[in-house]
C-alpha cells in the first residue's frame, strides 16, 4: 500500500470503515427507513419519537464489540499511520472510555473479541501462547475490573486445530467464556475443511456458539478480485477497503456459510450453533435466490432442506447496519428468536445504534428478543441490573 499523511488516512478510514466492521456510514436513522414512504415526514418522526420514549428503558448486550493490544494492533496493522487510527478509536482502551461510551448509549454487556485477523496468521506455539495471553488478559483485566459489564468470544490458535478446541475448553470452563469468534479463512481454508472438526466437536459439546467474522481474503483471491494495475486507485487504501468493510468481507462471510451448510458441516454436527454479524452479511438480499437454487442440487446429499440450516443453525447480529428495511427483510426470512443487538464497537458509534433500535416499529417483546433476551439464552446470561 502507498504510504500517506496521516490525516488522509484518518479522513479516508472514518468515511469508509477501516478496521473490523462497517463504519458510521451505514447508519440510517428510523424515519428514513420508515415501511412506509407515502406518510408525511413529520408523522413519521412523531411515531418514532414515541415508539423510542416506550422503549427508552430497553437494556442491550452487543455481541460484536472489538477490541486490541499494542501487541496485536502492530501484528495486524498495516502501517503507522493505520495503528495511530486505531488507537485513536479506542481499540485497545479496555478501561473507563469505553464503558463511559457504552453509558452513554445505555449498552449493558459487551462481548468482546479479538481484532481481526487476531492470531489465525500466526502458526505453532507462538500462535497457541498469544491466543492464551489476550484471553487472559480479558479475564484478568476488563472483566474482573467491570463485573458483569463485559463477557468474551475466546481467541483461538487456529492454525493448531487440536490446541484451538482445548483453549476453546479451557477458557469455557475455566474463565466464563461464551464461545469462540473466528476471522475468514485460517491459511485459505474455511470452517468446512476437516481439519477444524475438533474445534467444531468442541463447540457442540460445550454447547457454545462460534461467531463468524470476516477476515481479508488470501492473496491469491486479493489480486484477482480486488487489486488494480493503476496506482493512482491505490490512494485512501481502496484496494484494502473493498477487500474488506467496504465489501469483501460480507461476501466472504455468506460464503463461509453456504459452504458449511452445501459440504455436510451441520449433518456431521446438527448442533452446532453459529453466529454472523452486519444484519446477516447480504443475506436477507440473497436469500430466496440461495436457497431456491441449492436447494436442487444438494436435496441427495443434504439430510435436510437447504433453507432449514438457516433457521436451526444460525443466529445473526445486527452489528453496524442500524437500518430498519435490512431488519424487516431479515425478519421476513429468520425467526425474531435468531437476531441479537450488535454495534461493532468502537468502528460504530453505540449510542446511534441504541438509539436507532429503540425507535423501531416493532412489538416490545420482539425488541426485547433482540436487544438481550436472545442473547441472554444462547449465551446462558443474564444482563446486569443498574
Amino acid at each position: 500500500m502507498n504510504s500517506m499523511g496521516r490525516r488522509s488516512f484518518l479522513a479516508a478510514a472514518t468515511a469508509l470503515g477501516i478496521g473490523a466492521g462497517v463504519s458510521t456510514h451505514a447508519i440510517a436513522s428510523a424515519v428514513s427507513d420508515d415501511k412506509n414512504p407515502k406518510k408525511a415526514p413529520d408523522q413519521n418522526a412523531d411515531s418514532t419519537a414515541d415508539i423510542y420514549q416506550r422503549d427508552r428503558d430497553l437494556p442491550f448486550i452487543g455481541a460484536e464489540e472489538t477490541f486490541s493490544t499494542p501487541e496485536l494492533l502492530k501484528l495486524n496493522s498495516i502501517n503507522a499511520d493505520h495503528i495511530a487510527f486505531l488507537t485513536e478509536i479506542g481499540l485497545a482502551d479496555l478501561g473507563q472510555r469505553r464503558i463511559d461510551d457504552m453509558d452513554t448509549g445505555g449498552l449493558n454487556v459487551q462481548i468482546l473479541s479479538a481484532h481481526t485477523p487476531s492470531v489465525q496468521n500466526v502458526p505453532g506455539k507462538k500462535g497457541v501462547d498469544f491466543a492464551y495471553r489476550l484471553n487472559r488478559l480479558l479475564v484478568e483485566g476488563p472483566i474482573a475490573k467491570h463485573p458483569g459489564r463485559f463477557k468474551a468470544f475466546a481467541t483461538l490458535p487456529l492454525q493448531s486445530p487440536e490446541a484451538a478446541a482445548d483453549e476453546l475448553e479451557r477458557s469455557v470452563k475455566e474463565d466464563g467464556f461464551l464461545g469462540a469468534l473466528t476471522n475468514g479463512h485460517i491459511t485459505k481454508k474455511y470452517l468446512d475443511h476437516p481439519d477444524f472438526e475438533p474445534v467444531l466437536a468442541r463447540a457442540v459439546a460445550l454447547d457454545v456458539p462460534i461467531y463468524l467474522h470476516p477476515g481479508y481474503p488470501a492473496d491469491e483471491i486479493f489480486k484477482i478480485l480486488y487489486d488494480t494495475t493503476r496506482s493512482q486507485y491505490t490512494k485512501e487504501f481502496q484496494p484494502y477497503i473493498f477487500s474488506g468493510s467496504g465489501y469483501g468481507w460480507h461476501q466472504e462471510v455468506l460464503t463461509q456459510c453456504i459452504r458449511m451448510i452445501t459440504y455436510g458441516v451441520f449433518d456431521r454436527f446438527p448442533k452446532l450453533k453459529i453466529i454472523i454479524g452486519h444484519m446477516g452479511e447480504g443475506l436477507p438480499f440473497y436469500y430466496e435466490r440461495i436457497v431456491n437454487d441449492m436447494g436442487e442440487p444438494t436435496e441427495s446429499s443434504l439430510k435436510k432442506p437447504f433453507a432449514q440450516y438457516f433457521q436451526d443453525n444460525f443466529w445473526i447480529t445486527t452489528s453496524a447496519f442500524p437500518q430498519t428495511h435490512l431488519l424487516t427483510l431479515l425478519l421476513k426470512h429468520i425467526s425474531v428468536d435468531r437476531v441479537m443487538f450488535a454495534t461493532d464497537y468502537p468502528f460504530a458509534d453505540i449510542k446511534e445504534q441504541t438509539d436507532w433500535f429503540r425507535g423501531v416499529d416493532l412489538p416490545r417483546e420482539d425488541k426485547e428478543k433482540i436487544a438481550f433476551r436472545n442473547a441472554e439464552k444462547l449465551f446462558k446470561l443474564k444482563v446486569p441490573v443498574k
